[in-house]
């Protein structure tokens, strides 16, 4: 089967080199976000999916926008079974979405959490279970027929990244099971009436208070590392753990000192600190950053 592959970040990139590892699967085309500058001296870098793609040879297409026209009418002259979209950037126009089945591969179980960032919803709503929803895509955002999902459990204190790297085998493998056994699956309309929707995540987004310790360490799982979370003061909070969620106390007063970690109180519940990064410098162990600050029990961490 020929295959148009759309897709960007690293999770694209384990979906695609599993199509092209399988037997009876031709890559025909590749679509990826344009080259970004990166980093301080702004280099210019190609996605990891135009890296993988030109290793095998593959042609690459990047348009600023898929819906210019030369641009649709340049991917309705590459004959192809199906196109496979996995966090790809850019909204599909009709003329393509009818060129061939359109397979998007998003990482919840639709309707929820539809949008551009999935998985750290989950972790922000404390969700124990999640999963990759093989969908056909329409018009809208996320909202295309359910060909097939598939479901994995949550633990309590995962990180994004590990949640990240566990879904994304879960897409690959998906992926695969899709395409080959298509004809197969039934798909079934999503119920809209259950759609929610999450944004784009911001470095805004990483700021934290001493409010509510099951908020806060919800937001430590879903933005480390990136955009961190943070203090108003730009104090990071690099590594933390929930000690209990009821407590009622005083925003920020540290509760107890030990030798590697600080206890601090929230209006509700309560957090352990194990390292921090203040603004503009390196990261370091809590215990020498209240030493510095000279803090102590009663005192209030900011």
């Amino acid at each position: 089967m020929k295959i148009i592959f759309m897709g960007t970040p690293d999770y694209a990139e384990h979906i695609l080199k599993k199509i092209i590892e399988t037997d009876g699967m031709d890559v025909v085309a590749v679509y990826t976000q344009p080259d970004k500058h990166v980093g301080r001296k702004k280099v210019l870098t190609p996605s990891v999916v135009k890296t993988l793609a030109q290793e095998n040879s593959i042609e690459v297409y990047q348009p600023n926008r898929l819906r210019d026209e030369d641009t649709v009418t340049e991917l309705l002259n590459v004959e192809c079974d199906y196109v496979v979209v996995a966090a790809y950037g850019q909204i599909l126009p009709l003329a393509i979405l009818q060129h061939a089945p359109c397979i998007n591969l998003h990482a919840s179980i639709l309707p929820q959490y539809r949008g551009a960032s999935p998985i750290q919803q989950t972790l922000l709503n404390g969700d124990f279970k999640t999963g990759v929803t093989a969908m056909l895509m329409d018009v809208g955002l996320d909202t295309g027929d359910i060909i097939k999902i598939k479901e994995i459990e949550v633990d309590e204190t995962e990180m994004v990244e590990s949640l990240f790297d566990r879904l994304t085998d879960v897409a690959v493998e998906l992926t695969i099971d899709v395409l080959e056994n298509f004809s197969t699956y039934t798909s079934q309309k999503q119920d809209d009436s259950k759609a929610t929707h999450c944004a784009k995540i911001s470095k805004q987004d990483g700021e934290v208070e001493f409010i509510n310790a099951k908020t806060l360490y919800n937001k430590y799982r879903a933005f480390t590392p990136w955009p961190a979370v943070y203090l108003n003061s730009g104090l990071k909070l690099t590594e933390i753990e929930l000690v209990e969620k009821t407590s009622k106390n005083e925003i920020g007063k540290i509760l107890h000192v030990d030798k590697n970690s600080v206890v601090v109180g929230c209006e509700e519940g309560s957090v352990k600190i194990f390292r921090v990064q203040p603004q503009s410098k390196k990261e370091m162990d809590i215990i020498s950053y209240i030493n510095g600050k000279r803090l102590n029990i009663a005192d209030t961490l900011s």
